[in-house]
């Protein structure tokens, strides 16, 4: 039903949605979860709002009594969107180097202990020697989640082209603008800035000389040592004190409705029911009349394209999830229940950017009582159609922030009545197509909330009018499905959050050898 015609593609603010919507709250109903959003219906509300900004910000650093202003546009750069006006001080400061991880390499800037509540600073650049462009690239996306997984509140940094191999122009370009706004948000545009928030060096020279200079460390040798790759130092700044105020002003250019479908079953356990597990899929497709987009990479458009055919169903992406969360949810009520209170929640929005699993990780339970999230998405198929995958599934970020969650996922598969091969290739930091990066887990993982996000990788038919029903292993989805239900059950019943050691990018590994 959720992937066929009458559902119109599920589009982003269409009518299709919204009755997908409408099914998806029905069943959760039917099948006994408590509703879970808002005015005790099954429907959490939000607005996406598209918004072009005037950044008024300024980052004050003080160094033994000595205060030099650096504002926004001038010397650093904010992002677009900083939340309201407010102003916050941070009293320690790390250098961390390059500010990378490869595990190809064995470096880790992330690993230095003891970062939570201070904000680092690092140089980017090329990296150290051995680091590859394709590793500082990827790292554009890796440090946000590392230095919330560190529990770090603001990161300054130079972008790649940061340092430059002349003697002088060390000014960042502003990157051009391609849109008429300058960010989407599903909050308020008052609301709280972003964690950790960034900012960017554009001055290098005036910045770090400034930053560094009770620490007796010169940011020539510094960017003498960056520029030959060298092993750059880590190091407390001291004596250095941040102020930042943040100041905005916007204007909406374009809002619109949307809501996610939450469901809930409360936990027997007293002890643990105020803590939560979430699992998560979005619901949400393309709109439909659109033409056949480029396929990622993945070969030519398939010639199987149907003519006249103009919807995009989204049987895999995300169908197959969605109806997976319905499976779970239903066994777990027919079963003994969870100790601990479990949420399921069908996101809207994760083809425009992750944006209903953005509001929900933003406006319900606090990242404290979320003890992990489990995301599918896109598990009823075969990697590029082959055959040969019949029965694997990808496994990814399960190690990254905690490796026992990892543990009990391996240990969940393990006691199937019919294992699945665990494919940690995607999980990799230099995986081409930067999947942990692209779904709704990713967004709890950015507040630093241990998650598994199943996979069964794209194909021809992604993001085509031929992601059809009649193309979906069902057995295939039911084995996927039920190694989430274990899993959900393991950590539901556990009597304490899996433990966030953080150990960062890895490639996961099964019980039978370590984990690198």
């Amino acid at each position: 039903m959720l992937a066929s015609d009458e559902m119109g593609g599920r589009g982003n603010g269409t009518e299709f949605l919204a009755k997908a919507g409408n099914y998806l709250a029905a069943e959760a109903k039917a099948i006994g979860l408590e509703p879970g959003g808002d005015d005790s219906t099954f429907f959490e509300n939000f607005e996406v709002v598209g918004a072009k900004s005037a950044n008024h910000s300024t980052l004050t650093v003080e160094v033994n009594g000595q205060r030099r202003v650096f504002r926004h546009g001038e010397e650093v750069e904010f992002g677009p969107y900083v939340g309201g006006r407010r102003s916050f001080t941070i009293d320690a400061v790390e250098f961390i180097g390059y500010g990378i991880q490869d595990p190809a390499l064995g470096h880790d800037d992330f690993a230095r202990t003891g970062l939570r509540g201070k904000a680092v600073a690092w140089f980017g650049g090329r990296g150290p020697a051995g680091a590859t462009l394709t590793t500082i690239a990827v790292n554009e996306y890796v440090r946000p989640g590392a230095a919330a997984a560190a529990g770090v509140p603001m990161v300054i940094g130079l972008s790649p082209e940061g340092i430059r191999a002349e003697a002088t122009g060390r000014t960042v370009a502003p990157r051009p603008r391609t849109s008429d706004i300058d960010f989407t948000t599903v909050g308020p545009l008052d609301g709280a800035p972003p964690t950790p928030l960034g900012v960017t060096v554009r001055q290098a020279d005036a910045f770090y000389s400034f930053l560094l200079s009770a620490s007796g460390v010169s940011f020539a040798d510094l960017e003498a040592r960056a520029k030959a790759r060298a092993p750059l130092p880590h190091f407390t700044v001291k004596g250095a004190k941040l102020t930042v105020n943040l100041e905005a002003d916007y204007a909406i250019v374009r809002s619109s409705a949307s809501r996610n479908v939450v469901g809930l079953i409360r936990g027997s356990d007293p002890l643990l029911a105020d803590t939560r597990l979430v699992l998560g899929a979005h619901y949400d497709h393309l709109v439909t009349g659109l033409e056949a987009r480029p396929l990622d990479g993945i070969g030519p458009r398939p010639a199987a394209a149907r003519a006249n055919d103009t919807i995009y169903n989204g049987a895999d992406d995300n169908g197959s999830g969605s109806v997976a969360l319905l499976a779970i949810a239903k066994a777990m009520l027919a079963g003994p229940k969870p100790r601990r209170t479990v949420e399921f929640v069908w996101f809207a929005g994760e083809e425009r950017g992750r944006l209903g699993s953005q509001y929900h990780a933003d406006h319900g339970p606090s990242a404290e009582r979320v003890v992990a999230m489990l995301n599918l998405d896109m598990i009823g198929r075969n990697e590029n159609d082959d055959p040969g995958r019949s029965r694997t599934v990808n496994i990814i970020g399960s190690d990254r922030i905690s490796t026992e969650l990892h543990n009990l996922n391996e240990e969940a598969n393990a006691r199937l009545p019919e294992p699945l091969r665990l494919d940690y290739d995607h999980n990799g930091l230099l995986n081409v197509r930067l999947h942990y990066f692209g779904s709704d887990h990713y967004t709890y993982a950015l507040k630093g909330i241990p998650v598994v996000f199943y996979n069964t990788g794209k194909h021809p038919d992604y993001h085509q009018v031929t992601d059809s029903a009649d193309r979906i292993d069902y057995l295939k989805a039911a084995l996927v499905t039920r190694l989430a239900y274990e899993t959900a059950m393991r950590v539901a019943n556990l009597d304490h959050p899996p433990v966030r050691d953080n150990r960062g990018v890895r490639v996961g590994k099964g019980r039978s050898g370590p984990i690198r």
